[in-house]
């Protein structure tokens, strides 16, 4: 079974519209990452028009994209907890960009700048994987109340 895990940070009391945001940010960086890292500009039917090319391992194709959407909403207490799960990743080999992602927000509604940039991390977003494999980080972490 493929499962796709996000860990969302609770210490920031975000309302429920903006987790929502996030958690969506989150749930898509795999694909969107894709459609940017593959696009062209072609010139189809008098416009410009952006295509991509998506390429799917077979077995994410059979068991998450063709079949159950499996999404698990995990809670961070902190920060701090959040980057631990970002160090579990890198320890497993996974790589930023690609098997997971920082979603950082721009703090133009009810957030405060954290970062140097005036961001704030909000969340990772993992790419579907084995739930074997997602669950060694998966396990550590509650699921979102």
């Amino acid at each position: 079974m493929y499962k796709q895990i996000i860990i969302a940070r609770k210490d920031l009391n975000m309302s429920s519209g903006k987790l929502a945001a996030q958690v969506s940010h989150a749930s898509m960086a795999f694909l969107t990452n894709k459609i940017r890292d593959n696009f062209k500009e072609v010139y189809s039917d008098g416009e410009w028009c952006i295509k991509s090319e998506l390429k799917f391992d077979l077995d994410l194709f059979d068991n998450w994209i063709n079949g159950s959407f499996t999404k698990c909403i995990l809670e961070a207490k902190n920060k701090y907890q959040l980057e631990k799960s970002i160090t579990m990743a890198n320890e497993m080999g996974l790589i930023e960009g690609k098997d997971y992602f920082i979603i950082r927000d721009n703090c133009l509604t009810e957030l405060q700048p954290e970062e140097p940039d005036g961001r704030t991390i909000t969340c990772v977003g993992f790419a579907p994987m084995p739930s074997d494999k997602i669950d060694k980080i998966g396990k550590k972490y509650q699921l979102w109340k």
